[in-house]
């Protein structure tokens, strides 16, 4: 974070900085919440305030940093607030074995407890402290039973919450309970976009733009609290098929979606020059068909699916529970369960497609069948997309967030398993 610094702050980046104050109309507020879209620069500027209101305002007390994983807390917050501190005078520890950080001053030490909300048993994890002020940031990924915890921990004399977030659907808790109800709640609310940030270029923002469609770009973009509608890759053209060019490759792996009664989809994936291409696939409908088959058959499916590619790790349906313990016996393949957050996995898949990272064979017909009769549910309530032609869908997803998306975590498993 050498290289980091500060060229110009936005009215909005200025805003997020410097409401608690003295001098500041929102000085009273008990909270601030700043939405919108990417790289709008409302999280360098929340992280940022949050340290600094806390050391203005406390001395010796304890807070909270909150993300959805501790890892991806540390990842977009807790880095770059330690390239910056040490040129305002501040001196870190950060303690991982602990998940502390502590911040010293001028003879004043604040602590800093890094908690990862994923689901609904992390709001145990945040029981019994007592704190200053929490951030949450990417709150709407949070469960509320986390959130409501958190805050409930703020029983400190001038004690303050700070939220940050892009949009989701707008039935969304967070969007409902304190989005819409802000004022009432004594929050200043900030929404951002990305011409907020003075450091994006217009051709880093045109990129931006350029990379999302549909739900994602009205809400990564455009930073609104919009329902997902209509297909879910509204896009999907000959701009993203193409055939795999010819051997040797770079690399080459399965992705599966199991089924009994609902179809199996197997996608073989092959990479050359950056670019994965989903090779061939198969594809079994036990309806269109007429019979089902055992583990044992489509594991022998697989078997031929990848018959002379040098596939380095298969990744399967974490549900499918026999079937993956039916690849282990064999031996033959490194097995993964695959990652399955369905919602961050489309946008991933969608993001893989519009950058050219992805290709679809025109082989893959069953695939290029569902691509155009998949759509979002606009009767859930909620982001997901309807339970029909998602066979070939989920194994490409399972693929982009396990394998091309799955970072350190995916290689370090695979290399473990192929020991």
């Amino acid at each position: 974070m050498s290289g980091l610094r500060f060229v110009r702050f936005s009215e909005k980046q200025l805003a997020a900085l410097s409401w608690w104050c003295d001098g500041s109309p929102y000085r009273d507020c008990c909270g601030l919440l700043c939405d919108g879209s990417v790289r709008s620069g409302k999280t360098l500027c929340m992280s940022l305030s949050f340290l600094l209101w806390s050391f203005f305002r406390f001395r010796g007390q304890s807070f909270a940093l909150c993300g959805k994983t501790v890892t991806s807390l540390r990842r977009n917050l807790v880095t770059p607030l330690l390239g910056i501190l040490p040129s305002l005078g501040f001196r870190t520890r950060d303690i991982r074995s602990r998940s502390v950080l502590e911040v010293e001053r001028r003879g004043v030490t604040n602590r800093y407890y890094l908690f990862g909300g994923k689901d609904e048993g992390s709001a145990a994890l945040i029981q019994g402290v007592t704190l200053a002020g929490v951030l949450f940031d990417e709150v709407a990924l949070m469960p509320r039973s986390f959130v409501e915890q958190a805050l409930a921990r703020c029983s400190v004399d001038g004690s303050k919450f700070w939220f940050n977030c892009n949009p989701d659907n707008p039935a969304h808790w967070f969007y409902r309970e304190w989005v819409q109800k802000a004022a009432a709640r004594g929050v200043l609310h900030l929404h951002f976009t990305m011409r907020d940030n003075p450091a994006l270029s217009d051709e880093i923002r045109a990129r931006y733009e350029a990379l999302y469609s549909g739900v994602f770009y009205q809400r990564f973009v455009e930073g609104k609290w919009v329902a997902a509608d209509g297909a879910v890759y509204p896009f999907f053209g000959p701009a993203q098929q193409a055939s795999p060019p010819p051997p040797p490759y770079d690399d080459c792996a399965v992705s599966c979606d199991y089924g009994t009664v609902n179809p199996a989809s197997f996608g073989l994936w092959c990479k050359k020059a950056g670019v994965w291409y989903r090779a061939k696939e198969y594809y079994f409908d036990s309806r269109r068909e007429g019979c089902q088959r055992t583990d044992e058959e489509h594991y022998a499916a697989l078997e031929a699916l990848a018959d002379g590619f040098p596939v380095r790790v298969v990744v399967v349906d974490p549900s499918a529970a026999s079937f993956l313990e039916c690849i282990r016996r064999h031996g033959r393949f490194s097995v993964l369960p695959a990652k399955n957050d369905v919602v961050d996995g489309i946008r991933r898949v969608s993001d893989a497609l519009k950058a050219g990272e992805i290709k679809i064979s025109p082989d893959c017909a069953d695939a290029l069948r569902e691509f155009s009769l998949y759509v979002w549910d606009s009767q859930a309530g909620r982001d997901v997309p309807r339970k029909e032609h998602d066979h070939a869908m989920d194994d490409i997803r399972y693929f982009v967030s396990t394998v091309l998306r799955g970072g350190e975590e995916f290689f370090a498993l695979s290399v473990e398993r192929n020991r």
